[in-house]
């Protein structure tokens, strides 16, 4: 394991100092095309100008149905992404963002009352707080207490990715969700490049290899999570790229439950139908890369997904026909074949 100490140095370093705004990343994988939807642009348009500047993310890892919720925002940076979320969990929701850095902290909290106002509010419904997202006990975040966890472009920062997903798991509510965007890699990053500072800044160094990713959400409890967005990453910069050499990196939107699921896809014979009730998401809803659920239209699906669009706050918008009782073997589920993109402006 890299030195905890230096690798937070070095990060709060690249983004307290060394980052002025987005224009001064060397490449796209801090910030990604996975493209905000139309409804959240138009939150964004209401934010402060400097808040939206000293963003660092790559996807858009907000989910629906948010209203009423508390909500966790790990590596919440300037407050961009808790901003949007304070508007869509509404007066009675509560947005709690996390952060390290000193600088990034200080952007977040100068526009509270900024955003209390703007959004109609009577009293501010977002905290920053200042800790590592790898011990949140130390800052009263108690088990079970949270709705919802996201994160943009920050659990790769890491030093200790065992200890974070522990802690998330812990903080989430039985049937809460985690859903967050990272970037990844198709091997295992080195070490000597995982301690260069410009490639642990740009989101590369601490990227996670997809099959140790899969074995430490094994090892808290979560045997089966989806993919909704992934895509490669085009680095952009020589220096970077050959640094990098044969390692591909991609950018991927996260979905996973804190339910308790099979390690293997299985079939019960069940049907789910999508009721069209999810704000925003009148005609179809995609619950990851290889499942859209169309309004009225039955789909089948394997028992993990009748318990993921059924045990969650998801559960009253869809009608799961069947049970358990009868088991017909493994079923036929996966993502689509393919690459997918490459990426190059930043978001």
């Amino acid at each position: 394991m890299l030195s905890e100490h230096l690798t937070r140095a070095a990060i709060q370093d690249y983004y307290g100092k060394v980052l002025a705004s987005k224009a001064d990343l060397k490449t796209s994988a801090c910030c990604t095309g996975d493209a905000m939807p139309e409804p959240l642009r138009a939150i964004l348009a209401e934010l402060h100008p400097e808040v939206k500047e000293r963003f660092y993310g790559c996807g858009s890892p907000i989910p629906p149905l948010l209203e009423g919720r508390t909500v966790l925002d790990l590596g919440s940076g300037s407050g961009r992404d808790a901003y949007i979320l304070s508007k869509l969990v509404g007066a009675q929701g509560r947005v709690i963002g996390v952060d390290m850095t000193e600088e990034q902290l200080a952007v977040a909290n100068r526009h509270i009352g900024y955003h209390t106002e703007k959004f109609g509010y009577q009293r501010p419904n977002v905290r920053f707080l200042q800790g590592y997202i790898e011990d949140l006990q130390s800052l009263g975040l108690a088990d079970a207490s949270v709705d919802v966890v996201v994160s943009n472009c920050v659990l790769n920062l890491s030093p200790d990715k065992g200890r974070v997903f522990s802690e998330i798991w812990r903080v989430l509510k039985p049937g809460g969700e985690l859903y967050f965007s990272d970037v990844f890699a198709d091997r295992r990053v080195p070490a000597p490049l995982a301690r260069d500072p410009v490639l642990l800044g740009e989101c590369l160094g601490g990227a996670l290899y997809v099959e140790d990713f899969r074995r430490l959400m094994a090892a808290i409890g979560c045997l089966d999570y989806r993919i909704t967005h992934s895509a490669r990453i085009a680095l952009n910069d020589p220096e970077v790229e050959a640094k990098a050499g044969m390692i591909g990196f991609r950018s991927m939107t996260v979905r996973a439950f804190k339910l308790d699921l099979e390690d293997r896809c299985e079939d019960y014979g069940q049907v789910a139908y999508y009721l069209g009730s999810i704000p925003g998401h009148p005609h179809a809803f995609a619950l990851d890369d290889h499942h859209l659920l169309k309004t009225g239209q039955p789909l089948l699906v394997c028992g993990n997904t009748a318990a993921m669009l059924r045990d969650t706050r998801y559960g009253g918008h869809f009608r799961v026909e069947g049970n358990m009782s009868t088991h017909y073997g493994l079923f036929d589920c996966g993502p689509p074949a393919g690459g997918g993109e490459s990426f190059g402006a930043c978001c």
